[in-house]
């Protein structure tokens, strides 16, 4: 039996295990090898490492545990979780069954743009979901934001302030937006298109948005605010709460409601903050701080088991 399973081996999930290996806690780590930010062209706002491609910086990684005898890192697809607090079992694609005293889960989210020919293709590449990861890379371009309600709409107003003053929003076919949004947005100077989105092409610095009335809008890079899911179901499977917004509710230890059981990274978030951050280095803190925690609760249990003997 390990100590600790960590599902997931992105930042997240490697930065947990570094801090149980140097711990000398016995560690499984397990990666599908799907990370969120692989069509990223480049991890942004991670000191030292500005700029990295997601790619070379989860190989660093990787091969940093590599020094640590007690971290086994496995390319593997998990397919169901159970168990409890000093029990849990964690059944692999293959058949095999592996168990841990506690779990780490860091599966992250998984990006889904609108089915809008050509949208996905170019997610990550000129298709940015964050103004804080991409958005100093657009300064000064020409931009759109394509979204449907106030919070997509209202991101037209955040990157014609940081990044660029010619702005436009794209609602894809919604009209029904507030008097007030369209206010705020045309005293900006931010025009609005509410014809149907048919498609998207070209590339960064040269994108084509093609609308259903034959207007085809050219900008130099576009902003979507995709909606997300869980990459993984094992949170709701344990029992873990789940908000509204379907992360998973986590503490200031990253435990979630189950004992025994954080999540780190971007599928879960304190109740008492708006959204999950889909940066890197908070993927990488968070990690981090569940694995401290769970460390002190490992040895806490050992105490107790020594005394109780």
């Amino acid at each position: 039996m390990f100590d600790v399973i960590v599902i997931g081996g992105g930042a997240a999930g490697l930065s947990a295990a570094q801090v149980l290996g140097r711990q000398r806690r016995s560690t499984l780590v397990l990666d599908a090898g799907q990370p969120r930010n692989a069509p990223s062209d480049g991890v942004h706002m991670f000191l030292s490492r500005d700029g990295f491609s997601p790619a070379e910086l989860l190989r660093v990684g990787r091969d940093e545990l590599s020094g640590y005898e007690t971290v086994r890192l496995e390319t593997a697809r998990v397919a169901a979780v159970s168990g409890e607090l000093d029990d849990f079992r964690v059944e692999l694609a293959d058949g095999r069954v592996e168990r841990a005293r506690r779990l780490v889960l860091a599966t992250g989210q998984v990006d889904e743009p609108w089915d809008i020919p050509g949208l996905a293709e170019r997610f990550g590449k000129c298709v940015f979901h964050c103004p804080f990861c991409h958005g100093y890379e657009t300064t000064g371009k020409t931009l759109a934001v394509l979204g449907r309600d106030v919070p997509q709409v209202m991101l037209g107003l955040y990157v014609a302030d940081r990044f660029g003053r010619d702005v436009v929003v794209l609602t894809d076919g919604a009209h029904e937006l507030p008097a007030e949004a369209l206010a705020r947005l045309d005293k900006a100077g931010i025009p609005v298109r509410t014809d149907r989105v048919e498609r998207v092409a070209g590339e960064l610095d040269a994108v084509e948005v093609h609308l259903a009335g034959g207007e085809v809008v050219r900008r130099e890079a576009l902003f979507h605010r995709a909606p997300t899911r869980q990459g993984a179901p094992f949170a709701a499977d344990l029992g873990c709460e789940i908000l509204d917004d379907g992360c998973v509710r986590v503490d200031e230890f990253q435990a979630t409601t189950v004992p025994g059981v954080s999540a780190a990274g971007d599928l879960a978030r304190l109740p008492v903050l708006p959204d999950a951050l889909t940066l890197v280095s908070q993927a990488a803190a968070d990690g981090v701080r569940a694995a401290v925690w769970l460390e002190q609760g490992l040895f806490r249990a050992g105490l107790a088991g020594t005394e109780q003997a």
